[in-house]
């Protein structure tokens, strides 16, 4: 299977390669390759299923399933993929800004020099296939073609989100009961509210959110499943 692979060579491709006048064209060919790449598994069950363990609190742990789906986001399906076979990546990454009503956002990795390495690798939008449903998976944006490696699960159907460009990619297919769980008495973040300030969470890591915010879920494991099926 190559579609993750190709979609990674072009979306880490550095935006500036291209002088301005070109930026559109650039991006309506991503975009592009993005359809054939959605055109060559419809007749196929490409889906890749991953699993999350994840402490939750002082003794408490769980695990859920996710199932990827290059077919509704391959440019955002394959990033997942790339930070699964990424050694250590998720190991200890919090769920730094939780919700209650609207959704839990992770993945900024626990040590800054890697954050601030993934921060730099951003990814051209992909177009939103599929709505922002309760136990999807999306990423966070900051603006046009700007996401990275923060996504969240959506804890109720948030539909509103998908006029915003946020594009599921993924889904929770077992254990949203133990999504629900992930601890979320810290709300909103640093400065609208009483959570963890991201700007800290990149320069400062771990260190900060074990000494500021020590009741934060945090995930153990991200394990695959089960490998994506064969091209007919």
């Amino acid at each position: 299977q190559y579609w993750y692979t190709l979609a990674i060579a072009l979306f880490t491709i550095p935006h500036n390669f291209v002088r301005k006048e070109y930026t559109m064209t650039f991006r309506s060919l991503i975009l592009f390759i993005a359809f054939l790449s959605v055109l060559s598994t419809t007749f196929a069950d490409e889906s890749v299923k991953f699993k999350f363990e994840v402490q939750l609190g002082s003794g408490s742990s769980g695990t859920f399933v996710v199932g990827v789906h290059p077919d509704w986001a391959p440019i955002g399906a394959a990033r997942f993929v790339e930070l699964v076979d990424t050694q250590g990546f998720w190991k200890g990454i919090r769920f730094f800004r939780v919700i209650s009503g609207f959704m839990a956002q992770f993945g900024i990795p626990g040590k800054p020099e890697v954050a601030k390495e993934w921060n730099q690798k951003k990814m051209v939008d992909d177009p939103v296939m599929k709505s922002n449903e309760r136990g999807f998976l999306s990423y966070a944006t900051s603006g046009e073609d700007s996401r990275t490696t923060q996504m969240f699960i959506n804890l109720v159907d948030n539909s509103r989100l998908d006029g915003m460009g946020f594009a599921p990619f993924a889904e929770v297919l077992e254990g949203m009961d133990v999504v629900d769980k992930i601890y979320s008495g810290y709300g909103e973040g640093a400065p609208s509210g009483n959570g963890p300030d991201q700007g800290r969470i990149q320069a400062e890591g771990n260190r900060y959110l074990k000494q500021e915010f020590s009741r934060l879920s945090y995930i153990k494991s991200v394990t695959r499943l089960e490998e994506v099926a064969e091209d007919l």
